[in-house]
């Protein structure tokens, strides 16, 4: 979603109006590949070989955890920027760990890699920020979710 991960935004909570909303579709290409189409992007999901799929494109559980990722690299540099250091070599790993009954992502663990001109009095300062990126927010207190039938 547009603005959707913008640092500082306020907190949706409770019954208080939303900042943004959004809204994406997934569509069935062929054996266990999906295409997600968003605000005029597409992404592809498959699964792995040995779970039958074709290894052609990220499984939905390896983009939710880089989608966290992702989050968490926006909001460091945007850090980094509201505090005029460069950006440059920023990267975040992700690994995680999926548990079974219910099959679910158990254990997620980030690594912030900053370039070298963050000085070491703004990293505890920058992890602050990074770690209440929107989707880890999400997680924290996870939304309220509604999956129902709206086919013929």
């Amino acid at each position: 979603m547009e603005g959707q991960d913008r640092p500082g935004a306020a907190a949706v909570t409770g019954t208080a109006a939303p900042i943004a909303t959004g809204e994406l579709t997934v569509r069935h290409l062929d054996g266990d590949q999906f295409a997600i189409d968003v605000r005029g992007h597409t992404v592809v999901v498959d699964q792995p070989v040995e779970v039958g799929g074709t290894d052609e494109a990220p499984s939905p559980t390896e983009l939710f955890v880089g989608g966290l990722a992702g989050c968490v690299a926006y909001y460091a540099r945007r850090y980094l920027a509201r505090h005029e250091l460069a950006a440059d070599g920023l990267e975040v790993t992700a690994s995680y760990l999926i548990g079974d009954r219910p099959a679910r992502v158990t254990e997620v663990r980030l690594e912030i890699v900053a370039p070298g001109s963050l000085p070491a009095g703004r990293r505890d300062a920058l992890l602050a920020v990074a770690s209440r990126c929107t989707v880890h927010n999400t997680l924290v207190a996870p939304p309220a979710i509604t999956v129902r039938y709206a086919g013929p």
